[in-house]
């Protein structure tokens, strides 16, 4: 089997061409509210009115609709530029929006390339993951850049995180990231952590399958190798 790289991988058609997040809105049937069993605006908009900076970063987030919706919702409630929310996506195809929305920001790049200025109250990754070569380390960087209460919710598939000998590790991943506070929800294949942490499990990254076929979702993913890193156990 031959692994991609990051940037090769980037190129398959089977990334770049991905449906998954193109028609998503913020709430509703097809929604982030019904694939994270959570509302981003009844996570932000409590904090607008107590916090000096309110941020939510979306990564993978397709042509932007359910952020754009979101921003709608929410602008009657930003005082003072208090608010921010980005839009990360590999393949720049978003839904225009008003300029009066200044605290949006849609920005066409490699979430494995990317790097934020502030820490954000909540991230999330609408079945982003499923197209990413490294999967564990945008989980563990994610996480990072969380404030000391900020949530992360991201949909996952441990089928798609393998061993080179084709054994699956993802189960054995999260059993890990347990030990740090994240949890796992396997019936909605959600990976969530409350507050920032910093994680690293030990595992090196050695490539990735664009030719794994459709998983949970019956769309096709990306299978990502790792070994152990010669210092771990």
């Amino acid at each position: 089997m031959l692994l991609l790289e990051s940037k090769t991988l980037e190129r398959s058609s089977v990334v770049a061409n991905s449906a998954m997040n193109r028609e998503r809105v913020c709430v509703g049937g097809n929604s982030y509210t019904k694939e994270l069993s959570l509302n981003p605006v009844d996570l932000l908009r409590p904090r607008l009115k107590s916090q000096e900076h309110v941020a939510w970063l979306d990564l993978c987030c397709g042509t932007g609709k359910a952020l754009i919706e979101a921003s709608r919702i929410l602008s009657g409630d930003v005082r003072e530029s208090n608010l921010t929310i980005i839009g990360i996506d590999l393949v720049g195809m978003f839904e225009p929006y008003p300029s009066e929305l200044g605290f949006l920001q849609m920005q066409e790049a490699s979430v494995m390339d990317w790097e934020p200025d502030c820490s954000f109250d909540l991230i999330t990754c609408v079945h982003g993951l499923h197209y990413i070569g490294d999967k564990l380390d945008l989980i563990q960087r994610a996480i990072s850049w969380l404030k000391e209460d900020g949530f992360f919710a991201a949909n996952l598939d441990p089928t798609n995180l393998k061993f080179a000998n084709g054994d699956i590790v993802g189960r054995r991943m999260i059993r890990e990231l347990k030990k740090y506070g994240v949890d796992y929800k396997a019936l909605k294949h959600l990976i969530v952590c409350e507050g920032r942490r910093k994680i690293n499990l030990g595992y090196q990254y050695l490539g990735a399958d664009d030719k794994a076929g459709p998983n949970y979702t019956g769309q096709a993913a990306v299978d990502s190798y790792y070994r152990l890193a010669r210092n771990s156990t």
